[in-house]
């Protein structure tokens, strides 16, 4: 049957093609062929069976050999400009596939159109990111040269590169990550179930049955799909992947019971209160994130969970033992504790793969974060790459004197038993320097000022004029070197004292006077002078 609708809008799409091509107007060949133009246009669509005589007929009409049409009815063409936009971004989120394509191939001027329209799409939206991106630099440069400038990236004014992950980190940071109404629904559960310290999936899905009436199954996703958990309000379903192992398991289950809560006692609403978002699509990147903050207040509640953290000190990988989670969602609920009456120590969190990208972010601390792409290599987060296996720990220094205590380790996911098929993902906590004695992680340091790594916020907005890693100029700086003078960053500004004696070298050709009036040659020389004479 399928097979035969399929069939029926072949030839609908064919013949409404080969009629626009000689531009006939329906209701014309309509009457040429002896129908209706009501009964010519189902056909068209492909929802009426076509006669074999009034095909034949049709195909006379349109003079069309009826082997040759007959032998392209399985192809498929498909319009060239509009193939072309199958492999878009764009076109691959809406799920649009060649037989919709197909079908607006039928239609030459509506299917020229769409790809131009498309393609003018794109062209404008790489000259707005482009404007956006160079606005946001002028902007930065301005106010950071100004004397309202902190020094931290966090610039006043006008901010062209704020993105809806931005507002969701500024909200969080207003609301120091801490909401109550949450960590009351996540106790209620708690003690209607009778949890103890440490949950499991079975658990989850028992309440999930009992108390919300949905049904758990699991089920892999469609081949090309990564999806792993989807809720279907209608079906009352939670469909799970089978590739969840027990840790990220109870913790999707735990984030869905989080959204069922949330709905039923529109917890968010009430979060948010009348405040207005910038972006559409804010107020449901901070449900997701509200669901991730109750599923980790319902596998780590607060009050057992805060008495764990200071009896091991923060000791992350311990906490995550002790109550059966991952080492990321024992750092995440770590920075849930702002409770004034059982406050723990401010930490900022990040994740960040192995290119260098932060993926995660939340500063407790005061710590500024670039808002576009790019961080500082001096930071832990990047270090443990290099030792995935161990803790990394530093304290760090900012350009504006402020230190803290910092450590991070890699998170390994494999797939297949590949890292690459995987994921690789590194945990950064931190928080100010002299809260490092109350961590199991501390590491003793007598002149903290010497032991600390000299750090800032990324390349494009640090002050530090000497450091060596540097992988991009500041903007701070007017970008100034000299060909004959080499610092040890390419990066690395010029200052005034070093240009000025690099001009005074060329001035001389490498001779400098000395107070005296003898004559000095430059202390770039004196090594060569000194084994020429040695060789003499």
């Amino acid at each position: 049957m399928n097979n035969d609708n399929a069939l029926n809008a072949n030839v609908g799409l064919k013949l409404r093609g080969l009629r626009l091509q000689r531009n006939i107007k329906q209701a014309d060949a309509a009457k040429d062929l002896g129908v209706s133009p009501a009964y010519l246009n189902l056909i068209e669509k492909g929802k009426r069976v076509m006669p074999f005589p009034l095909l034949w007929k049709a195909l006379r009409y349109f003079e069309q050999d009826p082997e040759q049409f007959m032998s392209t009815l399985g192809e498929g063409r498909v319009d060239e400009a509009l193939a072309k936009l199958l492999d878009e971004p764009l076109l691959k989120s809406l799920d649009i596939d060649s037989e919709s394509l197909q079908s607006l191939s039928a239609e030459p001027k509506l299917a020229g159109t769409v790809a131009a329209l498309f393609n003018l799409y794109k062209n404008t939206r790489t000259q707005l990111e482009n404007v956006l991106a160079q606005l946001n630099v002028e902007e930065r440069t301005r106010t950071q040269g100004s004397p309202s400038g902190n020094g931290l990236g966090n610039t006043p004014g006008v901010r062209f590169d704020y993105s809806p992950f931005d507002e969701v980190s500024d909200f969080l940071e207003k609301h120091r990550n801490y909401f109550p109404e949450l960590e009351e629904q996540a106790e209620g559960l708690r003690r209607d179930f009778r949890l103890e310290q440490q949950i499991t999936s079975s658990q989850l899905t028992r309440m999930l049955e009992e108390r919300f009436d949905y049904r758990v199954q699991i089920e892999r996703a469609t081949s090309g799909s990564s999806v792993v958990r989807r809720l279907d309000l209608d079906a009352r379903t939670l469909t799970l992947s089978p590739d969840l192992t027990e840790q990220p398991l109870k913790f999707q289950i735990a984030a869905s019971i989080g959204l069922m809560v949330m709905d039923r006692e529109k917890l968010v609403e009430r979060i948010l209160g009348a405040g207005r978002m910038r972006h559409g699509e804010t107020e449901r990147l901070i449900k997701v994130n509200l669901a991730n903050y109750f599923a980790g207040a319902l596998m780590l509640p607060y009050s057992e969970f805060f008495k764990e953290v200071q009896r091991t000190r923060y000791d992350v990988e311990l906490l995550s033992n002790v109550f059966g989670t991952t080492y990321e969602t024992v750092a995440h609920r770590i920075c849930n504790l702002s409770d004034p009456k059982r406050q723990g120590l401010p930490f900022h969190f990040l994740r960040a793969d192995i290119a260098g990208n932060i993926s995660k972010r939340y500063s407790g601390t005061g710590i500024r974060f670039a808002s576009g792409g790019g961080s500082c290599a001096k930071w832990a987060v990047h270090l443990a790459f290099l030792n995935p296996s161990q803790i990394t720990r530093q304290y760090s220094i900012m350009p504006d004197g402020t230190t803290y205590f910092c450590f991070a380790k890699v998170q390994l996911q494999p797939i297949e038993g590949s890292i690459v098929k995987g994921t690789a993902y590194s945990i950064g906590l931190g928080t100010h320097a002299e809260n490092a004695k109350y961590l199991a992680y501390g590491l003793p340091t007598n002149d903290l000022r010497k032991d600390a790594i000299p750090s800032g916020i990324s390349c494009r907005f640090c002050e530090r004029t000497d450091c060596n890693q540097r992988a991009a100029a500041s903007y701070r700086f007017a970008f100034a070197f000299d060909e004959y003078t080499k610092k040890d960053c390419f990066f690395s500004p010029l200052l005034v004292h070093e240009k000025e004696k690099a001009e005074r070298n060329g001035q001389h050709e490498g001779v400098d006077s000395d107070p005296d009036g003898s004559e000095k040659h430059d202390s770039l020389d004196r090594g060569v002078r000194r084994r020429k004479g040695h060789e003499n």
